[in-house]
């Protein structure tokens, strides 16, 4: 998912299986909040289902891909651990679309930590970034590349009122799928 999916590591909905839905904290990122970041990106991308950077990608590159400076803002979800310590369980960058000209359709990127499926996590980041993204004066969303397997993504995207726009065939290589589709999503604030 290039810059477009929820992805809470998994193309199919898990059950909730009797987790209680969780508040966590969201704040903007800062430099320091890539190490609680990494694990999550790196094991959603190695799984190769939801997001097309190569399944290798280094944790330099990585960061260079997600930890993007202004006009981009990166999010992160804590929550606090047995101890009491905040641990990040999830991330997003918010960025235009496109520079100049197209700069006022956003886009962003989600990442939940895999383990924290069902518990409503990717929702309140999502909720999180688009009152964020239209507090700052974008137009609408879009979302360049939601694989079509991913439909706890596009239930989640639809549910809070994206629609597809197009679907690009065979645009993505799944791991046990093979060539998949992949959705445009656009919403307007």
């Amino acid at each position: 998912m290039t810059g477009s999916q929820q992805a809470p590591g998994t193309e199919t909905p898990r059950q909730n299986l009797g987790r209680a839905a969780v508040t966590p904290t969201l704040r903007p990122a800062v430099a320091a909040d890539w190490a609680g970041v990494w694990p999550i990106w790196h094991r959603i991308v190695a799984d190769g289902r939801t997001y097309s950077y190569p399944r290798d990608t280094d944790e330099r590159t990585a960061e260079g891909l997600w930890m993007l400076p202004p006009p981009a803002r990166v999010f992160v979800a804590e929550l606090d651990d047995e101890a009491g310590r905040r641990t990040i369980v999830g991330s997003a960058l918010l960025k235009p679309v496109q520079p100049g000209a197209g700069a006022h359709v956003a886009n962003a990127s989600f990442m939940i930590d895999p383990d924290q499926s069902g518990a409503g996590l990717g929702r309140a980041l999502a909720r999180h970034v688009l009152a964020e993204a239209e507090a700052e004066g974008y137009r609408a969303m879009q979302f360049n590349a939601v694989v079509e397997t991913n439909r706890a993504a596009v239930r989640l995207w639809t549910s809070l009122g994206f629609e597809i726009l197009t679907t690009v065939p065979e645009a993505f290589r799944h791991p046990e799928h093979g060539l998949v589709g992949l959705h445009v999503m656009h919403r307007r604030f």
